[in-house]
């Protein structure tokens, strides 16, 4: 059961960073399914799962918003601040570009490291970016990349905090100068690398066989990347598997069926059934617990 947010159970900051670490030296994959809310940071913890990931795609979509780097570090830090407050598990965030240029990037991994991160990925996309697994990207010069690379490693106040290098360009110049690309982000400081958008097994195998640092895989649904099994990806050596926008497309197809219900129907009763229900939701809030701060707070029956 994830920690009451009045409570101390939430582990530190540094305290979360050091248990990645020590769990990226293991053969186990770690699944950090997508939370766009606190409340899914929460369910992903109660499920059982490693890891939370902060989507830049997902945040996006709930501001209403595409992908394509409108968002600001201020609305991406205080998303991920609430998500990871109410957790033990790890997170890491998508910083996209870095929100501007090699200054910009360190004073981002600064925010993030305040927000409670344990790590975040930095990708050599121009803006205006887009989904990686979208056509017609564009990439930076890989010098760029790595100026903005090292700027992010010289910023970090935490040993612990891990920084990720997404390339994508798979995509753009074929699998052979992503490798390369991410071989020079290596040397510059990134610690993993995320290799956007590969076609299939055989190049995520050609990754791990090229590179020497932790990989973490995008399980997206919709994307040029087959969806590869928990057990697949830890055959080819990948460290973290993330599933950035699954919980953001459950919830919207559930809520746009729901809503088409009650819109032809004149009431959601025919709905119901598919709802979470409210017991449900004050278990998964530890609505209970907070009878320890204060009686009153919880003194019904459902």
């Amino acid at each position: 059961m994830p920690a009451t947010n009045l409570t101390s159970e939430v582990l530190s900051p540094s305290d979360k960073r050091k248990a990645f670490r020590d769990a990226l030296r293991s053969d186990k994959l770690l699944r950090f399914p997508g939370a766009f809310s606190p409340l899914v940071s929460m369910l992903i913890e109660e499920i059982g799962f490693e890891g939370v990931y902060v989507s830049g795609a997902a945040l996006s979509a709930d501001l209403g918003l595409p992908d394509i780097g409108l968002t600001t570090l201020t609305e991406v830090a205080q998303r991920s601040e609430a998500i990871a407050r109410v957790s033990k598990l790890p997170v890491i965030v998508d910083i996209d570009t870095g929100f501007g240029e090699p200054a910009n990037v360190a004073r981002t991994i600064q925010a993030m490291e305040a927000a409670g991160m344990c790590g975040c990925h930095l990708e050599d996309q121009q803006f205006p970016k887009r989904c990686g697994h979208l056509d017609n990207k564009q990439l930076v010069p890989y010098e760029e990349m790595v100026r903005k690379l090292k700027a992010a490693a010289d910023a970090k106040r935490d040993e612990n905090f891990l920084l990720i290098a997404r390339t994508d360009a798979r995509g753009v110049d074929g699998l052979d100068a992503a490798i390369e690309r991410a071989q020079r982000y290596v040397d510059a400081g990134a610690e993993m690398v995320f290799p956007e958008a590969l076609a299939d097994e055989a190049e995520f195998a050609a990754f791990r066989k090229a590179i020497d640092v932790p990989l973490l895989a995008n399980m997206t649904e919709f994307g040029k990347s087959p969806l590869l099994s928990t057990e697949q990806l830890t055959n080819l050596g990948f460290n973290v598997a993330i599933y950035p926008v699954t919980a953001l497309r459950l919830a919207m197809q559930a809520v746009e069926a729901g809503f088409h219900t009650l819109a032809i129907e004149g009431t959601q009763q025919a709905a119901v059934a598919n709802m979470q229900t409210r017991q449900r939701l004050y278990e998964l809030l530890d609505y209970e617990s907070y009878a320890k701060i204060d009686q009153d707070l919880f003194n019904f029956k459902l």
